[in-house]
């Protein structure tokens, strides 16, 4: 799992002295040997406000060590005063003293190519990881929609009305809004792996439930147990991908798990309609408990801890047991607030960005648009087909598979926009506009009408099947486009606040993808096939217009948002000479209070 790393440093060079100004709360990290000064980030840190600089050789060995770990030293000098305000970054700055009090403490950090750096395993090693976590995603998105293969089956086994039946898809959605409230936050203190393993073990004890229910509450108590559980690892896997690849490298990987929520709901309705033809609706949560299970031993077993301050953490503690000294401490350490404190910050700051960002608010309501069609196929495939053509539930679902080729198309397709991304990545040094991740959403946002109008206008019963399976191939292809644009913009756009953008984009997707499943019925009862249809495909059209005005205006409105990303994340020029910033960087998707 290692790689190459530089030889070590000589000791004159390692050792960097940290001083403090008192002209200026800025902390100044200076150079004793003449080398080249990184230029000033607006990248900021809870150890340094804004416009501070410094070197990648900024660390020392300790000799009393027999572990080569490095660490960084401060001084008394360097303490800074309360900040209570927040800086361009969107951190809000507690104040800096020793833990212990004494006149030095030491900041373990990593090092150029530190090979304990998720960023600097091997690439094979970070692309299996990737799959992993992908897969998780599709066992998460099949489990959501697996039993719509069999409503029928719930409503005459519990004697209950349809919308109660459709409700153990609803409280399951809604689960992936109110989740990830928390679980970012959480995944800042305790690691990604950890979330990962105790969320998706608490999913897979409780599916057993609902497989041997005897009654309609146990069922849909469960089910919403398993959407706040199960929305755990989609939360914190755009994280898991941020701590193992550069900016420039994400594309590709990003694309992967982007497939992954869309090919699941696809695959779900076609493995759930012949599984509950042939064995009933309890089978179609033991798959679930099968699958679950399996992700959960990979996760658990094989997958590391990728976020950097807690592997930071980890390296800290060892350091200190190594030397029987309480002085060296992480970033995370400085930050003395009570961990109520930023968890109360974590919960607001999604509807601060949602309300009062643009760009998030407009993007939110667009993916929430696509998150329900999905979930309104569920119920429109066998509205047309089972109803309206009268085939079987596994029939019905062999009707997604034009839509899951699309989805896979759009995915292989993602080399070529990454490629198209790297030269614009290169030509701007680097540091492109967040706006040129719109490009691919320009261009894919109009198979979606397109689809769905073919969809509503060959639906007649007296019509082939062809038609209307056909129509969810551009749906299919253009929803990884969207979602993957959508994800990079954000994430682009807002950097350290990236969590909290995405969470409130999460929250709102899911709520209208939860309501989408219990009024779709009586849509098409009164609008008819064809208008119900069409509705939401004039509604996607008018979507459209989304990606051109950020792309046109996006700039402007970032540079008047308090909370906007307005620096370069990713060291440019020569990266031979620098200090990856790696705690900041781990943060793209869970994002500092």
């Amino acid at each position: 799992m290692s790689t190459p790393t530089e030889p070590p440093e000589p000791a004159s060079r390692l050792f960097q002295p940290i001083t403090h100004s008192a002209a200026s709360p800025t902390l100044t990290r200076t150079q004793t040997n003449g080398s080249r000064t990184r230029r000033p980030s607006t990248a900021g840190s809870g150890l340094h406000p804004t416009g501070s600089h410094f070197s990648h050789k900024e660390a020392r060995r300790d000799p009393e060590l027999d572990i080569n770990l490095p660490y960084r030293t401060m001084t008394n000098e360097a303490n800074l005063e309360e900040y209570t305000k927040e800086n361009p970054t969107g951190e809000i700055n507690a104040g800096v003293r020793t833990p212990d009090g004494k006149g030095e403490y030491k900041l373990v950090t990593f090092l150029h190519n530190d090979p304990e750096n998720p960023k600097n395993w091997s690439k094979a090693y970070k692309w299996y990881i990737t799959m992993i976590v992908a897969l998780t995603c599709f066992v998460v998105a099949f489990a959501s929609s697996v039993v719509t293969a069999d409503i029928v089956g719930v409503q005459e086994e519990f004697n209950v009305s349809e919308e109660v039946a459709l409700l153990s898809i609803t409280l399951f959605v809604v689960g992936f809004g109110i989740g990830p409230m928390v679980f970012a936050p959480m995944s800042e203190v305790v690691g990604r792996r950890m979330i990962y393993a105790t969320t998706l073990f608490v999913a897979t004890i409780f599916i057993i439930p609902c497989a041997v229910s005897d009654n309609i509450t146990t069922l849909l108590v469960c089910r919403a147990i398993d959407g706040i559980a199960f929305s755990a690892p989609i939360t914190i896997i755009g994280g898991t991908l941020a701590d193992l690849w550069k900016t420039e490298e994400r594309g590709v990987p990003m694309a992967a798990f982007s497939a992954a929520p869309f090919i699941g709901p696809a695959i779900g309705p076609l493995v759930g309609g012949f599984l509950s033809d042939a064995a009933g609706w309890r089978w179609l949560y033991w798959i679930q408990l099968i699958m679950a299970g399996v992700v959960w031993v990979l996760i658990s077993f094989t997958v590391p801890e990728t976020y950097a301050p807690t592997i930071l953490a980890a390296r800290a503690k060892k350091m200190r047991a190594e030397t029987g000294s309480n002085d060296h401490i992480t970033e995370q350490d400085l930050d003395l607030r009570p961990f109520s404190e930023r968890m109360s910050i974590f919960l607001f700051r999604p509807f601060q960005l949602l309300f009062l960002e643009p760009i998030v608010l407009l993007l939110s309501l667009y993916m929430s648009v696509l998150y329900g069609l999905l979930y309104m196929f569920f119920v429109a495939f066998p509205i047309v087909y089972q109803e309206g053509k009268g085939y079987s539930a596994g029939i019905t679902g062999l009707m997604f598979i034009p839509l899951a080729i699309g989805v896979v198309a759009s995915a292989c397709c993602a080399p070529i926009v990454n490629k198209h991304y790297l030269t614009l990545y290169n030509k701007h040094n680097g540091s492109p506009p967040a706006e040129a991740r719109l490009i691919p959403m320009m261009v894919s946002c109009w198979c979606i009408p397109i689809g769905l109008f073919i969809f509503a206008w060959s639906s007649y019963p007296r019509l082939s099947w062809v038609g209307p399976a056909l129509g969810g191939f551009p749906v299919g292809f253009g929803f990884i486009f969207l979602y993957n644009s959508a994800n990079n913009y954000l994430v682009d756009s807002y950097q350290h606040q990236a969590a909290s953008a995405l969470a409130a984009k999460t929250l709102i997707r899911s709520f209208w993808g939860a309501a989408t499943v219990l009024f779709t019925k009586q849509m098409y009862d009164r609008l008819g096939y064809q208008w119900a249809s069409s509705l939401i495909a004039f509604i996607s059209l008018a979507c459209c217009a989304i990606p051109y005005i950020f792309y046109f205006y996006g700039a402007q409105i970032r540079k008047r948002s308090r909370f906007a990303y307005s620096g370069d994340d990713e060291e440019t020029g020569d990266s031979s000479g620098g200090v990856e910033d790696d705690l900041v960087r781990a943060r793209s998707y869970v994002s500092m209070p």
